[in-house]
């Protein structure tokens, strides 16, 4: 029996426009999913808890056929089932196993579907757990690589190597394509985390940008000009200039907004935290529902947040700076 973990992320900038080529700059936080993978005969049996859902056991034998009675999407519990499913192949590809059954215990701290990479980080420690309980030894890249794969089939070939990326080397990383980097000398940047208490279907967020793209030209240049502001992003972190990583931040909200992904509780956190003298302020993740960040050094956005109705956690949230790991 082996447990691995692996942090979830935010997006200083960027996330969308990634999907077409563009960088983005996602930073690990110090939430993380824990996986534990024991051998079995045959099939698999997987227990979920702690994801913002009551706790449920599925039991299937490859694809699953039952559904756990719970208040989330079916969509997103086809989604969960599939990434464990991918995972699970994966390890056995890496090991040179064609089948064999394991038990499969997740635990989280990073609520689904909020912005926060619960998928990336259970896919990478779900991969670490099970190669080490195959005996095989993967380095942090090869797991970045593997979860990516996962995150590109469930997602139809439209999955970025960003959140997989981020979550298994941890830190905060510059994604571009194929193009993956940590990017060194950042200890920690303020981050306060703002939760509406919902779940945003990537799938459908990223099927409608990419539907907005293919139908308007502005839409296409909206997504060129997150790639702007990720590229001065990413001159201010270098420069260690807070006030403008904040500016940045709200214009990056402001872009994303245009192309539909934001929401009426998400915009109402984000102007919370500003009127609270956030830095910046923006969704994370694909949006819909789910969470903002916001940058801020003082105590005066989380107390915003808290006060702030439809905001059901408000927290802080220090730079992981290691990714997947063997507990």
């Amino acid at each position: 029996m082996v447990t691995a973990s692996a942090p979830g992320k935010v997006y200083l900038f960027g996330e969308h426009a990634v999907v077409y080529g563009e960088p983005a700059v996602p930073c690990a936080i110090q939430r993380r999913a824990r996986v534990t993978v024991r051998e079995r005969e045959e099939g698999l049996r997987v227990h979920l808890d702690d994801l913002t859902l009551d706790g449920f056991t599925i039991e299937y034998a490859g694809d699953a056929t039952g559904r756990p009675d719970i208040d989330v999407s079916e969509s997103l519990v086809e989604a969960g089932i599939g990434y464990i499913n991918e995972a699970v192949d994966q390890a056995r590809d890496a090991a040179g196993v064609e089948d064999g059954g394991f038990e499969v215990s997740v635990e989280s701290s990073i609520p689904l579907g909020a912005g926060l990479g619960s998928s990336a980080a259970v896919v990478a420690a779900t991969i670490r757990a099970a190669t080490t309980e195959l005996g095989v030894d993967l380095t942090a890249s090869e797991v970045a690589d593997r979860a990516y794969q996962v995150e590109h089939t469930v997602q139809d070939g439209d999955a970025s190597r960003a959140d997989t990326f981020c979550s298994a080397m941890g830190g905060a990383v510059r994604v571009e394509g194929d193009d993956c980097r940590r990017i060194e000398g950042i200890d920690n940047l303020p981050f306060v985390i703002g939760y509406d208490g919902g779940a945003g279907d990537t799938g459908a967020l990223v099927a409608g940008v990419r539907q907005l793209r293919l139908e308007y030209d502005f839409a296409a240049d909206t997504v060129a000009a997150i790639g702007d502001v990720v590229r001065a992003g990413e001159r201010a972190l270098a420069a260690g200039d807070l006030d403008e990583l904040g500016d940045l931040m709200d214009f990056n909200h402001g872009l994303l907004s245009a192309l539909g992904v934001s929401s009426r509780s998400l915009d109402s956190l984000v102007w919370a935290a500003r009127d609270g003298d956030a830095l910046g302020a923006k969704l994370t993740g694909a949006g819909g529902n789910g969470c903002i960040v916001a940058l801020d050094e003082t105590d005066a956005a989380l107390t915003a947040l808290d006060y702030t109705p439809g905001c059901e956690d408000a927290f802080r949230a220090a730079l992981d700076t290691e990714g997947v790991r063997i507990e």
